[in-house]
């Protein structure tokens, strides 16, 4: 099959791109023929598509209301993006199109390209937030409280409550986005939305999506970190124990939470554990003017430094105050047999497993967080059940993250799609 993913960066930033690039991978090992759609960006990796990459956008710095309603045409429909889309289309004659971020750089005009609904050519979406139902993709107001005031398609309260970064012109963008997609039906034209977690299919059944529409497929892990899955060696740093975080440095990942409650735990935990908080963002700043000596920051790490920071941890913790939906971070910490501390919310409950593969505490609840960390530290000090428990983190990376199970039932999707399209048109 000939495959064009969609992603509006093309370079390692997040866990959307840890999946966009995953699926190149695996897709490309299959024997499939994979090509681009991107923006240009000096950080892109190379690739033979590049030429029809769409300009960068940026609508995250500050501006006037006068000039963001300007630009809300662009951000709903990018005429740019639908005409080097079409010729992509054109120079590829693509079998499948599979989505990932496209919303307000990309957009979803490319789905108008003549080539599409010529060829019948099955459209997929793979939601990584709740973009579908929710303006401010996160399902958290102005405020930072949860909220599914929009749930039922009346975005014009994403305005009243300022839920883009409280801001008023862009929650005024996102809802004239919102309310524009669900005025020209433009979800009806995508085929098949992947949810990476029975939470989000919920949610967006919930939001008016059909049943049929929306499938439930949970990340994969790539082959090399399922190979460290099955090395039962056991890498934690005994001699200089650590609690860890890694990850984006914002308010909605519970960061300030996590410090507040590791400070609180510290009297019942061993006197030599630390936090390490591994991660750049814009609450870094803040944080380590807040935290003490036994708060370590060490700023953004990949590969190999990673890695070995992950394996070291007496346990990961995942203390958002958002509805994520299947984080990478948690997946990659199971498969070094390091248990994870979580939120009770979003998808992080069918990871993190209580007494299982970790521990669950609630959402924003310094108490609750500080209680988990502690039931956590003390488990680690009876090695027979934590090394079992280690193993039990790592069977289940094995048993529900393999790569090439997802590889194959993605293009069993693939081709039933085709299949249906095709009859269609015949």
């Amino acid at each position: 099959m000939r495959i064009i993913l969609v992603n509006k960066f093309h370079y390692m930033k997040g866990g959307s791109e840890t999946y966009y690039l995953g699926l190149a991978e695996g897709l490309r090992r299959l024997g499939h023929e994979v090509h681009f759609f991107a923006m240009q960006d000096s950080k892109n990796l190379p690739c033979e598509d590049s030429d029809l990459f769409v300009s960068a956008k940026d609508y995250n710095g500050p501006t006037s209301v006068t000039r963001k309603l300007g630009e809300a045409r662009s951000l709903v429909y990018s005429k740019e993006s639908l005409k080097k889309f079409e010729l992509l289309c054109e120079r590829v004659r693509p079998d499948v199109v599979h989505m990932n971020l496209v919303h307000r750089q990309i957009t979803l005009s490319i789905l108008d390209a003549p080539y599409l609904m010529e060829h019948r050519v099955p459209v997929l979406f793979t939601s990584h937030d709740y973009i579908l139902v929710c303006p401010n993709y996160l399902m958290l107001d102005g405020s930072g409280a949860v909220c599914e005031a929009c749930l039922g398609g009346n975005f014009g309260n994403c305005l009243r409550r300022k839920c883009v970064k409280g801001s008023a012109s862009k929650s005024a963008m996102a809802m004239v986005e919102a309310n524009w997609y669900r005025r020209h039906r433009t979800y009806s034209k995508i085929d098949c939305i992947i949810a990476p977690s029975e939470f989000m299919r919920d949610k967006l059944i919930q939001g008016g999506f059909p049943e049929r529409q929306v499938v439930h497929m949970q990340n994969f892990a790539k082959d090399e970190v399922l190979e460290r899955a099955r090395n039962t060696d056991d890498q934690t740093d005994w001699k200089h124990p650590y609690v860890l975080f890694f990850g984006r440095l914002s308010k909605e990942k519970g960061v300030d939470v996590l410090v507040n409650a590791f400070e609180r735990a510290l009297p019942q935990m061993p006197e030599d554990m630390r936090l390490v908080i591994a991660g750049d963002g814009p609450e870094r700043e803040a944080l380590e003017t807040r935290s003490s000596d036994r708060v370590r920051f060490v700023g953004f790490k990949q590969g190999d430094e990673l890695e070995k920071l992950v394996s070291g941890a007496t346990l990961v913790c995942c203390p958002s105050v958002w509805r994520e939906n299947m984080p990478y971070s948690i997946v990659e910490a199971l498969a070094e047999g390091t248990p994870v501390v979580g939120s009770r919310i979003g998808g992080i409950p069918e990871a993190v497993i209580e007494d299982e593969t970790g521990w669950l505490a609630e959402p924003g609840d310094v108490e609750s967080l500080a209680m988990a960390i502690v039931k956590a530290a003390k488990f680690a000090q009876d090695s027979a059940a934590y090394h079992a428990l280690q193993q039990r983190c790592c069977d289940y990376v094995l048993a529900c993250c393999d790569q090439s199970i997802y590889m194959n039932q993605l293009t069993g999707l693939y081709e039933e799609l085709i299949s249906e399209k095709g009859d269609a048109r015949g």
